[in-house]
């Protein structure tokens, strides 16, 4: 008997409970949320690329995945340079295809309908490109953006009868259920909101009349699709906007959608306001399922089965949520690029092998830079299509030697281990997870820990021959034969001839994270960028004073705006700021600087923190990789970067050896 094969359903009963919406049938209680990047064509039409990304999810065991931001009305409602338009001739194609590849992979198809409101016509967090001008929103308004025209009745209308056309093109072309966005500052927000809603007509006014958009258009895709088509709504828990609606507010919208629907999702706050955007989408400064109360408060008031958001990877808290009845399906959206496969290996009872979700905001980040997505934590995110066939085996067995056991060497010691390569792994320290363990010393960075113990624990498990303790040396590798080589040993902190920087009162980034107990009570940091400025939150959340001298203009330049965002706003909290300065000494007092305008000034220090970037040693590497003809150079060693450059140099160059 079958019955009872799988670890986690006795870990996570609640969890791997199968859940009857409509008339589909979840087989858990995990669904993969919308996530929009932007691999779609200027058209509005889906790519094979975003197909493959879809396909990938559902591969990895959830009941349900999500296409994210589907535009009903793309005239008016289109708030990113490159979104899927519903409207658009010859969509269905793609969207066929689409429901295909998640059907084939095991997983039930959901799509976002959504419009923009006056972020159709504005530019927006997606982007300004190819903006009409004219921008139709809930009410006449000045926004930073520029302006807002009150939206007609009669557009409202016809808006209300493109979400039932819609929403029936996405149930022709195979997808199991919809979902109506009502969150996030799109139009729905935008309408519901006391702040922005000053119509007076029948979309304006009480709560009932600034919902009767929402409840008109969830009726319209019911019309549309039938009495037992599911559909699910996403509405804010509360509003977190001064004026906005409160949360109290949002318990009453759910009542009014109850019995209209079949899940009701709970979010909150707003994309389009960046100090909320690190609210909607929980940055590390937050707990993990920290809008989990919202939904839970909601559920409370109303018959129809709740699911909730907000940063959860771990299957032990999302069994606890649903079996104390806090919601009955959760819903992961970067946790399911850091790892497709956590539902798989929940239910596999291997919990520990999930890769985290660093929620560091690459992935949003490389939807505008970019144009698609990729993920610090996992390389294949954007490359879905050529790593269809998982690693390929090695056509030859090698002996293979990795010199470094940061997340560069761990990542390339496993993917050549997995390829069947006979792999040593040296590194000169007593453990390993190099970067990776000051760089999650802070009190918000414990996701950075946890990547470091899950690739440590695959190496072992991979078969991986550690040495630690040792420091690989040209003569080491004469003696150790290998067939080829990956170096990865990091970086080292820049330490420029800066007078006084031998003083006793100076420590260097790396030991100050690791150590901050050496730190007496005024900190001074040399260096505004990401290592210093978070330093300096971490520093400063245990008690420190913390001055941050920074020669560029601004602080965290190096950061993607979206994590930058919600940093800007702690870092000044934390710290004193001290931009166009550039440090002309370390004093006795402290240290000597000088502004923009050559005025000079000694701001007072107990310790001095040396947080001035860091720099490939090539001279090392070279003598490393000139050895042996087969070498790989890898991570910080080849350009001084982040967690992801580190990942995918490791995991690419494994795949060739």
């Amino acid at each position: 008997m079958g019955i009872c094969k799988y670890k986690g359903k006795q870990l996570y009963p609640h969890l791997f409970s199968p859940l009857r919406i409509g008339n589909i049938k979840m087989k858990n209680r995990i669904i993969c949320a919308p996530t929009s990047p932007s691999m779609i064509t200027t058209e509005g039409h889906m790519t094979p690329e975003m197909i493959a990304y879809l396909e990938r999810k559902a591969q990895g065991g959830a009941a349900v995945v999500t296409y994210g931001e589907s535009i009903v009305h793309s005239k008016t409602g289109k708030s990113h340079d490159k979104q899927l338009q519903l409207d658009s001739y010859g969509v269905r194609q793609g969207l066929t295809e689409t429901t295909r590849a998640i059907h084939d992979a095991g997983a039930l198809a959901n799509i976002q309908l959504s419009h923009g409101g006056m972020y159709g016509g504005l530019a927006s967090v997606g982007g300004g490109h190819d903006k009409s001008g004219v921008a139709w929103g809930v009410s006449d308004m000045e926004m930073p953006q520029g302006h807002v025209k009150e939206m007609p009745t009669e557009m409202v209308y016809e808006i209300i009868e493109s979400y039932g056309k819609g929403a029936l093109l996405c149930k022709e072309v195979g997808f199991d259920m919809v979902q109506v966005h009502a969150a996030h500052g799109w139009l729905f927000s935008q309408f519901l909101s006391p702040t922005w809603n000053k119509r007076t007509d029948e979309f304006g006014g009480s709560l009932e009349n600034r919902a009767r958009f929402f409840i008109k258009s969830v009726e319209a895709v019911r019309k549309a699709c039938g009495p037992k088509f599911p559909i699910e709504v996403r509405i804010n828990g509360d509003d977190f906007l001064e004026g906005g609606l409160t949360q109290e507010d949002c318990i009453e919208v759910a009542k009014m959608v109850d019995g209209k629907c079949d899940l009701i999702n709970v979010s909150c706050g707003n994309h389009e306001d960046p100090s909320m955007f690190q609210r909607t989408h929980p940055s590390a400064f937050f707990p993990h399922g920290v809008n989990v109360y919202l939904g839970a408060e909601i559920k409370k008031h109303v018959k129809t089965p709740i699911a909730t958001v907000g940063s959860l990877q771990d299957p032990a808290q999302m069994e606890e949520i649903i079996a104390t009845g806090q919601a009955d399906v959760v819903e992961i959206a970067r946790e399911s690029l850091a790892d497709p496969d956590l539902p798989k290996k929940a239910l596999l009872g291997q919990a520990d092998d999930i890769t985290p979700c660093l929620r560091c905001y690459e992935c949003f980040g490389a939807t505008g830079e970019l144009e698609m997505v990729k993920c610090s934590a996992n390389p294949i995110i954007g490359q879905e299509m050529q790593a269809r066939f998982g690693v390929e085996p090695a056509q030859e067995k090698k002996k293979v030697l990795v010199v470094g056991g940061g997340p560069a060497g761990m990542e390339a010691a496993i993917t050549a281990a997995q390829r069947g390569h006979d792999v040593t792994l040296v590194e000169k320290q007593d453990h390993l997870g190099g970067n990776l363990i000051p760089a999650g010393s802070a009190y918000f960075k414990g996701d950075y820990l946890e990547l470091a113990k899950v690739l440590e624990k695959r190496v072992y498990e991979n078969g991986v021959h550690v040495q630690l303790n040792t420091e690989v040396t040209s003569s080491f590798i004469q003696g150790f034969d290998p067939d080829a080589v990956f170096v990865a040993i990091g970086s080292k902190e820049c330490k420029p001839p800066i007078p006084g920087l031998d003083s006793d009162k100076v420590i260097m980034a790396i030991d100050a994270e690791l150590h901050p107990e050496k730190l007496g009570k005024k900190v001074v940091i040399m260096g505004g960028g990401l290592v210093g400025c978070e330093g300096a939150i971490g520093w400063h959340h245990e008690g420190h004073d913390c001055t941050i001298i920074e020669m560029k203009p601004e602080v965290a330049m190096e950061c993607n705006s979206f994590y930058r965002g919600g940093l800007l706003p702690r870092i000044y909290d934390a710290a004193t700021v001290m931009c166009n300065t550039s440090v002309k000494a370390v004093t006795e007092e402290g240290v000597l600087v000088c502004d923009a305008d050559g005025k000079e000034s000694v701001i007072e220090a107990d310790s001095v923190v040396c947080a001035l970037g860091f720099k490939s040693e090539y001279e090392k590497v070279d003598a490393l990789s000139d050895i042996v003809d087969e070498y790989y150079i890898i991570g910080d060693c080849q350009k001084v970067g982040k967690v992801y450059d580190a990942m995918s140099t490791a995991y690419y160059a494994a795949c060739r050896v």
